[in-house]
């Protein structure tokens, strides 16, 4: 997907809205919905970064996280410290930099992504119909691509 600058935002600037305003609405219903599921103390920015480690693989950097998942520096190390305290990362000394640090899942942090997927599936499954899940389905293919384009055009 590349950008037209004569088309799209500029022609429909109502419909462009309209989708992000949709998408930021489904998030926040969705992320209260996660926190809900979650042990005290644990909030799903937290969950975001362990999801993140899950899913791309871990032995990162702090900064590296803090970038992927847009929050400052300082926010990244109070959150990590978070997740450290409660056992479900171990931050490391980079065997390439003893100056840096790398961050990876514990077998307890694997395990807290899995327990916290199953629980908000479970929740939303309290919502949702077949039919929801169909339209899910078929609309995520498109989310990936608009969320693929939105990650390819950030900006430091």
């Amino acid at each position: 997907m590349t950008a037209d600058p004569d088309s799209g935002a500029r022609q429909n600037p109502h419909e462009v809205f309209a989708f992000f305003n949709e998408i930021g609405i489904i998030a926040q219903l969705s992320q209260a919905l996660l926190a809900k599921v979650l042990p005290e103390g644990v909030h799903p920015s937290h969950f975001s970064i362990v999801n993140h480690l899950a899913r791309l693989g871990d032995g990162k950097p702090p900064v590296r996280i803090a970038s992927a998942m847009q929050v400052t520096k300082a926010t990244m190390t109070h959150s990590l410290q978070v997740l450290k305290t409660r056992g479900l990362i171990e931050i490391r000394p980079s065997p390439d930099d003893a100056r840096s640090k790398l961050v990876f899942l514990t077998d307890a942090g694997r395990n807290f992504q899995q327990e916290a997927i199953t629980g908000v599936v479970a929740a939303f499954g309290r919502v949702l119909s077949d039919q929801d899940v169909a339209v899910m389905r078929d609309v995520m293919p498109g989310l990936v691509a608009i969320r693929k384009l939105l990650d390819d055009n950030r900006h430091p």
